[in-house]
């Protein structure tokens, strides 16, 4: 098959994808972990054990983030422009928490106050419940179409504010992320640590995957009978020069449920958010702790997916004027950036997931209070 410019295009999309759900599967759960700090630990010992079991991996976790940020910007600089300044201050936000992590997790130790231990434990908390549900709520802002438009000299235009951000369908999608990051970070702990707090993010962890399904489910019912999507009318080319405004759009009540209807295989994204989540359930009881560690990250890919899947080929709708929406096919850099793009990605990616399996491998076994202790002198 040749390599044209839409196959590029397309691609892109998929790796843009597999990049959103490597973060979502891997920063998911030190920063749901973080969030679980003072509610699954107890006491001091509790909550370093917790602590201790995302510090040696966090900061490489943040390359998903990092990545993703990079492949938007090269690889969909249009996108880039619209949605990081559109979204600023929301992003401001996102970019304060984790700023507050790394210092949380440098210093919460450094001093044997219990108010300030204390004081630093709950600063990480909010700061993953923060992060987590602001991405929930730009994804719900996108399923609904970002307020921005291009004029005659394709200069884009936002004309949205932070509290709009905050809508009741943007809040569901933000609730049902921050449920998906402690369902992650829940299971992580449960693999990672022993006695009360194993038993305690065993608890959270079926709490979370529950509460998961029904606002995935929920999510999805809004969808189908009740949000406006976008659905592509015509486009002067798939192959063409990127242009925003050379398309037509419309928009209708289900239209984000067609690709589900036009290639039913594509059905298998929501399943997988549901069963992933329901197996990870059964398997956290009957003592599997790694399996469903494996199933709630499938479960974390399956609803990151279905977004996904469901918007294709639009990638940021627009809500002010629909025509001025951002496609796979008009959205992306020139052909020859993402040939350049896909060859370096060949080359270094599996040199990033070799590095990151090394990692884990070497970072393996449970953390408890004979590791603390043994390692008091480099442990957080």
């Amino acid at each position: 098959m040749i390599l044209t410019y839409a196959v590029f295009r397309v691609i892109w999309w998929v790796l843009l994808g597999v990049l959103l759900c490597g973060f979502a599967v891997m920063d998911g759960f030190d920063l749901g972990a973080a969030a679980l700090i003072p509610w699954v630990g107890s006491t001091d010992a509790e909550r370093r054990m917790v602590i201790n079991t995302v510090g040696p991996v966090w900061e490489g976790n943040q390359v998903w983030f990092i990545l993703g940020g990079g492949a938007i910007f090269a690889a969909w600089p249009a996108i880039y422009a619209v949605s990081f300044s559109g979204f600023y201050l929301a992003m401001f936000l996102v970019l304060l928490t984790f700023i507050m992590r790394p210092v949380g997790f440098k210093y919460r130790s450094k001093l044997v106050s219990p108010t300030w231990r204390t004081t630093w434990d709950w600063i990480l908390s909010i700061a993953a419940f923060i992060a987590a549900l602001v991405f929930g709520v730009a994804i719900g802002n996108v399923l609904q179409g970002v307020p921005f438009y291009f004029d005659d000299t394709l200069r884009s235009f936002y004309t949205g504010s932070l509290w709009q951000l905050f809508n009741p369908f943007a809040l569901l999608c933000g609730v049902t992320s921050v449920a998906m990051i402690l369902m992650q970070g829940a299971h992580y702990l449960v693999v990672k640590t022993e006695g009360a707090v194993r038993q305690r993010s065993m608890n959270v962890a079926n709490i979370a995957a529950f509460l998961l399904v029904v606002l995935f489910a929920i999510g999805g019912i809004w969808v189908s009978e009740f949000l406006s999507g976008y659905t592509l009318v015509q486009i002067a080319s798939h192959s063409g020069p990127s242009n925003p405004l050379a398309k037509e759009v419309g928009t209708q009540v289900g239209a984000w449920t067609i690709n589900y209807h036009a290639f039913p295989a594509a059905l298998l994204a929501p399943l997988l958010g549901f069963f992933g989540a329901l197996g990870a359930i059964l398997l956290v009881r009957l003592g599997l702790e790694k399996p469903a560690f494996v199933c709630s990250s499938v479960s974390v890919i399956g609803v990151v997916a279905t977004v996904g899947v469901c918007m294709f080929p639009f990638i940021l709708p627009s809500s002010s004027m629909p025509n001025s929406s951002l496609l796979v096919w008009d959205a992306s850099a020139s052909e020859m950036s993402l040939k350049i793009m896909t060859i370096a990605t060949l080359i270094f990616m599996p040199i990033v997931l070799a590095y990151t399996a090394w990692v884990f491998r070497v970072m393996r076994g449970k953390v408890n209070e004979e590791f603390l202790e043994k390692n008091k002198e480099t442990a957080y």
